[in-house]
């Protein structure tokens, strides 16, 4: 079978993407060498270089030299707007990091859930929920479903140790996303939570990731009053 012939840098782009994106490539590895893909896809090696460097300006590899090609850690999260690591956030202003899960089951997800999944119908996911702390307080409360039948190995993950949100981040890249921002006066629960009165005004992150078409998962966010989201290129 003769190999698949790439007639420009983009088509080289999307077939290294999608290498990435199925684990072909995982976060961490180290891809073949310039020449070996020219000639594994039948091009030549300067339309290579011209898609890698495409890849590193997007944030899904980096390149060094004589060090060679690596997927980062966390493919896929340098897009238009990039998604809050809770930790990152809080670690930025010099506070220590914490984290506790609050809740963990199996459940049928709700049907606004389903229907931000681009789902017919509600179905059974992994639900966690977790509290993100800086210097020992509340800093943002997290609702999350997390679709099993795109990322089965979760089931077995203890999130009691590490997030759902950094986990997902270095085990699933995803290939889009949706996000919206609104505010919301905190209910009794989420109050005692969040450490804040009730009725308090709630920042509000709702965020979904897909592979392709397949949800991967939603969360919802809340942050107590006094958090600020900031962003840069």
């Amino acid at each position: 079978m003769s190999a698949p012939q790439i007639t420009g840098w983009r088509a080289l782009r999307e077939v290294i993407h999608g290498r990435i994106l199925s684990g072909t490539y995982p976060p961490g590895a180290r891809l073949p060498r310039d020449a070996d893909l020219a000639g594994e896809l039948g091009c030549a090696r300067t339309t290579v270089q011209r898609a890698m460097r495409a890849l590193a300006d997007e944030g899904l590899v980096e390149r060094k030299r004589k060090g060679g090609t690596r997927v980062l850690a966390r493919p896929v999260t340098r897009a238009t707007f990039d998604i809050p690591v809770a930790r990152e956030e809080v670690e930025a202003t010099g506070r220590a990091y914490g984290y506790q899960l609050v809740a963990r089951e199996i459940a049928e997800t709700p049907h606004s859930v389903a229907a931000a999944m681009g789902l017919p119908a509600p179905q059974r996911m992994l639900r966690a929920q977790a509290l993100h702390l800086a210097d020992r307080r509340p800093f943002m409360y997290e609702d999350r479903w997390i679709n099993l039948v795109t990322v089965p190995e979760i089931a077995h993950v203890d999130l009691t140790a590490e997030s759902a949100n950094e986990w997902l981040l270095a085990h699933r890249p995803y290939s889009r996303y949706t996000l919206r921002f609104s505010a919301a006066n905190a209910t009794p629960e989420q109050a005692g939570l969040l450490g804040t009165q009730d009725g308090a005004a709630l920042f509000v992150i709702e965020r979904c990731t897909f592979l392709g078409l397949a949800p991967i998962t939603c969360v919802t966010a809340l942050a107590p009053p006094g958090y600020a989201l900031t962003t840069g290129t």
